[in-house]
């Protein structure tokens, strides 16, 4: 299921994706049943643009973002991958996808990440100043120290942060500001794209915005794009200019913010939405759409849509064929014969 743009030359090309991770039993440890996390998502993001990716949890969307900066293989030395990940340098496009960690390496500069849990992603035992210039030590070996501090200083200014807590430890700091340290070691090589897994989720609401306007402004200032992974669609409405929705390690719907946000077609997007809270407490929650069960496990994924056991609007032909994505103008595409 795949996501199509007019541009020819974006930033980053995912082509069926797959990601399956094996798992062993018995003492000989024999190939018992394969995980099925990602399994054939295509999407193009172009240069300065921001896709927000949603889904609950066990969609696959974090699997996809992990898989654009190639964690899989040092988490899991087994993971089978399938697809391409091609990547802009502005020399040509290169297919990261399972590349080994020396041929990955000229690349991570290009391509970074920010965490979802701002308490586990920094390393307690080392100070903001070692933390941030970790990258530029890899990737920039002839800067010199003052040089970095210099650098450290500046992005630390610049995610709100005073330069002089540079020698403190991430346990002197609460979750916003542990996050913001994430930004600014994410900015220190001047990356094109960024994936943003989840980066609010564990705030508070109010700290929530201040981290999304930051980003914002980031973007505009540098240039950079963004993979916003959110499961929240009302904050990924209000920074993505275009929102694709994973279900069951598939794609389902994309279309501009607008169009998914105020009109959504396929009914896993509806239930989303409709689970949104308003902030009208007496307010009416007309067409609230309440999804029965759980999703299901990616080990013993449904016949045909992986949606259709729990979709209020099913037929017994959805259990023959695999929906693929179809237009519905102006773009906005999604993955159900139903969807009218």
């Amino acid at each position: 299921m795949s996501i199509t743009s007019n541009n020819s030359k974006p930033l980053l090309e995912i082509n069926n994706l797959h990601v399956h991770f094996p798992i062993y039993g018995g003492i000989l440890r024999h190939k018992v049943a394969t995980v099925k996390a990602v399994d054939g998502v295509s999407m193009k993001i172009q240069r300065g643009e921001t896709i927000g990716l949603v889904g609950e949890s066990g969609s696959g969307k974090t699997t996809v973002g992990r898989a654009i900066i190639n964690l899989h293989r040092a988490m899991s030395p087994d993971v089978e991958l399938g697809g391409e990940i091609l990547f802009d340098t502005g020399g040509g496009q290169v297919d990261v996808n399972g590349l080994a960690r020396a041929e990955m390496l000229p690349h991570r500069s290009n391509i970074q990440m920010i965490f979802q849990d701002p308490y586990s992603s920094l390393n307690p035992r080392m100070t903001i100043q070692q933390i941030i210039e970790g990258p530029l030590i890899i990737h920039e070996p002839q800067m010199s120290a003052v040089a970095r501090e210099e650098v450290v200083a500046k992005l630390l200014d610049r995610v709100g942060l005073q330069p002089k807590y540079a020698a403190r430890y991430p346990h002197e700091f609460s979750g916003g500001q542990r996050q913001r340290i994430g930004i600014a070691r994410a900015l220190a090589t001047q990356p094109a794209l960024i994936v943003a897994d989840e980066p609010v989720s564990a705030l508070d609401v109010s700290v929530q915005a201040q981290v999304i306007n930051l980003m914002a402004e980031l973007q505009k200032e540098f240039g950079l794009t963004y993979l916003f992974i959110a499961h929240d669609l009302s904050v990924v409405y209000h920074i993505a200019d275009k929102i694709a929705v994973m279900y069951l390690g598939s794609l389902v719907e994309y279309g501009t913010a607008e169009q998914v946000y105020k009109n959504p077609k396929h009914p896993y997007s509806k239930a989303l939405i409709s689970a949104v809270p308003k902030p009208d407490p007496n307010g009416k929650r007309d067409g609230r759409t309440i999804l029965e069960g759980d999703i299901p496990s990616p080990l013993a994924k449904p016949s045909g849509c992986g949606f259709r056991t729990r979709c209020p609007v099913a037929k017994p032909e959805c259990a023959k064929d695999i929906p693929v994505m179809r237009d519905m103008g102006e773009g906005h595409q999604v993955a159900c014969p139903f969807a009218e």
